[in-house]
């Protein structure tokens, strides 16, 4: 399935999975589309032998997620390679090493879709599912991209409880995307920084239903709010320099993890 109109694919997408198969079929992007598909044909030495994902990349993790970690974009050799977030490459690693070290992940290395990582409680996904050049995409891409984590933060909505967003393009992206889901996002808008915290209130329809459900308020289990944490990126511009270190990296992710009411462990 092919999609050139994510904001119409994404409102008609009824479950994470039928939206999960409709951003991997989605075209809407020129750029982006001859770049990923590029990198899929000419790939990287190392990776010679191997048959690259080459579309867009799916959030991963469990539907009831009650914390969603929000990136950048997939890399060109490491999820639009494998086909998963942060799947194949050194940034994937440090993320998942830290989820694992906390208890939240089934094992601290993601190498390939197949290699049976589990998340527990948490979902990964990013603004942009494309892989951009140079690791940026153009604000037309980020925007055109945008009704894909509007939906899916959307359709996590009766658990969601905490989002923890990598770096300030993210941080960016996703502000405007809590908003348009139904989140009151402050003014003005929270700026980015690393164990940033800000408090968004789920804002009702004037009919006092919850935004795009039809749920009468009173009977609306959904979490009022949620509760949004700011980190570095884990690239390896940041982790190489010290920048982000394992702990500073453990340390959002617990605290992220304890208020999305989800049980840790110290590493």
């Amino acid at each position: 399935m092919h999609s050139s109109a994510p904001a119409e694919d994404a409102a008609r997408s009824a479950d994470l999975t039928v939206l999960d198969g409709r951003i991997a079929g989605c075209r809407a992007c020129p750029r982006l589309v001859a770049w990923r598909e590029e990198v899929a044909a000419t790939k990287r030495a190392a990776f010679a032998g191997q048959t690259y994902w080459g579309r867009p990349v799916p959030g991963f993790g469990p539907p009831d997620a009650s914390l969603l970690v929000v990136g950048l974009a997939p890399a060109a050799h490491g999820g639009n390679r494998t086909g998963r977030m942060f799947t194949g490459d050194r940034s994937g690693d440090v993320l998942y090493a830290a989820l694992h070290d906390i208890g939240l992940a089934s094992q601290g290395i993601s190498v390939s879709a197949d290699d049976g990582l589990e998340l527990y409680g948490v979902r990964v996904t990013s603004p942009v599912h494309c892989a951009p050049p140079a690791n940026r995409p153009t604000p037309e891409e980020r925007d055109t991209c945008r009704p894909w984590l509007v939906r899916e933060l959307g359709l996590l909505r009766p658990t969601l409880r905490t989002v923890v967003v990598l770096g300030a393009f993210g941080w960016q992206a996703a502000l405007p995307a809590l908003a348009e889901a139904g989140w009151t996002v402050p003014r003005p808008r929270p700026a980015f920084a690393h164990g940033a915290r800000v408090t968004l209130v789920r804002r009702p329809e004037p009919d006092g239903t919850g935004i795009g459900t039809g749920i009468d308020a009173g009977t609306d289990t959904a979490p009022a709010s949620v509760e949004l944490f700011g980190c570095f990126h884990v690239s390896q511009r940041n982790t190489f320099t010290g920048r982000l270190t394992p702990v500073m990296l453990r340390q959002v992710l617990t605290a992220a993890a304890e208020s999305a009411g989800l049980t840790t462990r110290s590493p």
